[in-house]
C-alpha cells in the first residue's frame, strides 16, 4: 500500500457556509428534528428544483420508502425498477411486502430502456397484473427520459417515482432532475454531490401527498396534545444540524456541478484517445451533474480489465469502484423477473467509477491517469 494520502471516490466537500447555519441552530437552541432550519432547507430545495413541496428526511432510502407507501404499494404488489441502480431504489418495496421486477439499461444513456419498459407494461396488461409503480433511476447524475417514461405509463395510470438520489443539480430538458415524476427522491449521503452527512429529500407537486408523507415521517402522530396514532409511521425526520449543513451545501451546488463536469472533461481529454476506453455518454436531452466519472474498459483492446485497474489504483491508495451490480444479479433478488439484462451486465463487468471528488486537483487526476496507462502497458 502506498504511503501517499488516500484519494477517495467521492468524499464530502465543505464550503464554510455550513458553519454559519450550524451556529444559528445552536444560538436558537433548535437542534432537534424539524423546526425553522429544516423548514428553510425544504423551502430552499423546492425553490432550486422547481418542485413546490419538499420533505427533508433521515436518508434517501427513507424518502423512497415514503414515496412507495404514498402511491399505495403494499403486500403482494409488484413494482418495476431499473436494474442498474443502488439497492436503496428497491429495498423499500420489500419493506412494504412488494416484489420488484427489473428493466435493463440501454447503451445510449445507461438508464432504463424505455422500449423494454413499454414491452413489459404491455405484457403485464395482457396478463391482468400491472405494477403499482415504476421506479426510475437517474444513474450517476444522468436523467432518465422522463417524457417517454411518463408517456408509456400514463395509459395504465401507473405512477412514476424518480430515484434522483445521484442527480442533484442535473437537468432534463431544462427542468431539474425529478421534476417530471409524481414523486422524486434525493440523497444527501456523504458521497453525494452535496451532503448533509446523511439525509434525503422527498419532493412532489402534490401538496396533499407530501403532507401525508410528512405525517408518516413524524411517527404518524395525530395533531392532539397527547401522543395518539391511527397509522403506522416512522421516525424519519431530519435533524436541524443536518439541515443546517444542507443549507450551506446548497449555496455551492452549481459550483459543484461545474467542478464535477470539469473533472470529467479532464479525464476525457487524457484518456479518450486510448483504444479500449469509453466514457459514460451524456444524453442529448439533459445536462448531467457527472456525479461520478465512469469508464468502460474493453480488455481485448485495452490490454487489461477493469478489476486489474481497480487493484492497481488501490495499491496506490486510490479508491475506485465497479459500476453498480445490477439488482437482478443480487442474491437477494434471485428469482425476480428481468426484461433484458445483458446491457447492465456488460456495464457492470467493464465499468469502473473513477475518483470524482470536487476537491480533486489536476495533479491528482494526472496521477490516476498515469496508473491506468501503466496498466495498459
Amino acid at each position: 500500500m502506498s504511503n501517499t494520502k488516500r484519494i477517495f471516490l467521492s468524499p464530502p466537500h465543505m464550503c464554510g457556509e455550513e458553519l454559519k447555519y450550524i451556529t444559528e441552530a445552536f444560538e436558537i437552541n433548535y437542534i432537534a428534528p424539524g423546526g425553522p432550519i429544516v423548514e428553510a432547507f425544504e423551502r430552499e430545495w423546492s425553490e432550486m428544483t422547481g418542485i413546490p413541496y419538499s420533505l427533508a428526511v433521515s436518508t434517501g432510502t427513507a424518502a423512497m420508502h415514503l414515496a412507495l407507501r404514498e402511491v399505495g404499494v403494499g403486500p403482494g404488489d409488484e413494482i418495476i425498477a431499473s436494474t442498474l441502480t443502488f439497492i436503496g431504489s428497491v429495498s423499500p418495496a420489500v419493506f412494504l411486502g412488494a416484489t420488484p421486477f427489473f428493466i435493463d439499461s440501454d447503451y445510449s444513456t445507461w438508464n432504463m430502456d424505455t422500449a423494454l419498459l413499454e414491452e413489459e407494461l404491455k405484457y403485464c396488461a395482457r396478463h391482468g397484473r400491472l405494477p403499482k409503480a415504476v421506479v426510475v433511476t437517474d444513474l450517476y447524475g444522468q436523467c432518465a427520459d422522463m417524457d417517454r417514461i411518463n408517456q408509456i405509463c400514463a395509459p395504465y395510470n401507473i405512477p412514476v417515482i424518480s430515484d434522483s438520489a445521484e442527480a442533484a443539480g442535473s437537468t432534463y430538458k431544462g427542468k431539474h432532475a425529478g421534476a417530471l415524476a409524481k414523486i422524486a427522491v434525493y440523497s444527501f449521503n456523504g458521497n453525494k454531490i452535496i451532503t448533509t452527512s446523511g439525509g434525503g429529500m422527498l419532493s412532489s407537486h402534490d401538496e396533499k401527498l407530501l403532507a401525508h408523507a410528512r405525517y408518516l415521517a413524524n411517527q404518524a402522530r395525530d395533531p392532539v396534545p397527547h401522543y395518539e396514532h391511527r397509522e403506522i409511521g416512522y421516525n424519519y425526520r431530519m435533524s436541524s444540524i443536518l439541515a443546517a449543513i444542507g443549507r450551506g451545501q446548497l449555496k455551492v451546488l452549481q459550483q459543484r456541478v461545474n467542478q464535477k463536469r470539469k473533472i470529467f472533461e479532464t479525464y476525457f481529454s487524457l484518456l479518450h484517445h486510448l483504444d479500449g476506453i469509453e466514457f459514460m455518454p451524456e444524453a442529448s436531452y439533459g445536462r448531467s451533474n457527472r456525479w461520478l466519472t465512469v469508464v468502460l474498459i474493453d480488455p481485448s483492446r485495452f490490454g487489461t480489465d477493469r478489476e486489474k485497474i481497480r487493484l492497481a489504483l488501490e495499491a496506490e491508495n486510490i479508491e475506485s469502484r465497479p459500476v453498480w451490480k445490477p439488482m437482478h444479479l443480487q442474491p437477494l433478488f434471485r428469482g425476480c423477473r428481468i426484461r433484458g439484462g445483458k446491457v447492465s451486465e456488460d456495464l457492470f463487468t467493464r465499468g469502473l467509477c473513477l475518483p470524482s471528488g470536487t476537491a480533486l486537483s489536476d495533479s491528482d487526476i494526472e496521477r490516476i491517469v498515469n496508473i491506468i496507462i501503466k496498466c495498459r502497458r
